[in-house]
């Protein structure tokens, strides 16, 4: 195997071998604490302009399926790992991940303390890197890095361009995409639903045009901030039709009534992250990959009350709106993989669709 190199924007250099792609790449160097699910976390959008490094010291061993793709164009610009499996085995396996990878065109590193580097992101938060062919130059690239910004704009180049149908026979849910997971459709699908899915630039004439009985606000990569259109749109729809936010979604919700986001110093990104229910106290534990969070201080408690914090952090994991039938979680109920101790939200959702229905049915 060739030798590749991951530089990061404070200087430091991290020396492995290639696999996947023979090519270089600029990312954001985040870090996943998931025991599992390494192709689902690749091919998340959410991931998209990143480079991801895996806590978990053996990734590859079950191979890749197409069953589980979270997308079919990922947007990841790089992988990292300890060491991958060499000889995968799995009934369902149709490749192996440095197979996938290089069909993919994404370039990964095999080899190094992945355990030194994440303590590093830890310490000092969320780098950009550069996975190289070469180590010369490297105070130049630390140098570009630092004036990169790698994840602008990102949700316009993974949202789809053109609306699509997800066909059912029971509720119309429009689903807005701002970087979807497959797991989310297939738990509407679950669910019999009919959904079509718009762009994140959908306005609220568009998606009310279609008749909603719901509205889901999916989960993507970058900034919520920049979504000024989609939160407009929010602002006008939460009003008329039943709605539900995840991760980005639960974002664009907030902003869309008056919170703030703030970049974290690290993100939660893993399967493992205990999320407490106010109202009962339960703890959950549930699936999480985001780098923003909702700000506790901002969320006007006229119109927004915390139903959910994170048990470590306390950072804000759900929202409901106190005038209109429409709530958010920053984690995945979905849970693809992960555990499933909240995929009962989806059917909170449709409960408060149905209820929405009979109250118009005798009005």
């Amino acid at each position: 195997m060739s030798k590749k190199y991951l530089i990061l924007e404070d200087g430091s250099i991290y020396e492995g071998e290639s696999f996947g792609a023979n090519t270089e790449t600029v990312g954001e160097v985040v870090f996943t604490t998931g025991m599992t699910g390494y192709q689902e976390a690749i091919t998340d959008q959410s991931y998209a302009d990143q480079i991801l490094v895996f806590t978990n010291p053996l990734i590859g061993n079950y191979g890749i399926t197409l069953a589980d793709y979270e997308s079919l164009e990922p947007g990841i610009k790089g992988v990292i790992c300890h060491q991958v499996a060499r000889h995968p085995t799995n009934w369902r396996m149709q490749t192996t991940l440095p197979k996938f990878l290089e069909h993919l065109n994404i370039p990964g590193i095999q080899g190094i303390d992945t355990r030194e580097l994440v303590k590093k992101l830890r310490v000092h938060g969320t780098l950009r890197g550069k996975i190289a062919t070469s180590k010369n130059d490297t105070e130049k690239i630390a140098a570009d890095l630092k004036q990169k910004q790698v994840t602008k704009g990102v949700i316009s180049r993974v949202s789809t361009k053109t609306p699509y149908p997800v066909p059912g026979s029971k509720r119309n849910i429009v689903v807005i995409d701002f970087g979807i997971k497959h797991s989310i459709l297939r738990e509407l699908a679950k669910r019999d639903c009919n959904c079509i899915v718009l762009p994140y630039t959908a306005t609220a004439k568009q998606v009310l045009g279609l008749h909603p009985d719901g509205v889901l606000l999916s989960n993507g990569p970058g900034d919520p901030e920049e979504m000024i259109e989609a939160t407009k749109m929010v602002r006008k729809v939460e009003k008329h039709v039943p709605l539900m936010g995840i991760c980005m979604g639960h974002q664009v919700f907030a902003l869309a009534n008056g919170a703030k986001t703030y970049k974290m110093k690290f993100g939660h990104r893993g399967f493992n992250h205990p999320v407490r229910e106010i109202a009962t106290g339960n703890i959950g534990f549930t699936s999480q990959n985001h780098g923003y969070a909702v700000a506790a201080d901002s969320v006007d408690k006229d119109n927004l009350m915390i139903t959910h914090v994170e048990v470590n952090d306390g950072t804000v994991e759900g929202l409901r709106h106190k005038k209109y039938p429409a709530f958010s979680v920053q984690f995945h109920p979905d849970a693809t993989p992960g555990p499933h101790d909240e995929d009962s939200l989806f059917d909170d959702f449709m409960s408060m669709i149905d209820q929405r229905k009979e109250e118009k049915r005798h009005a």
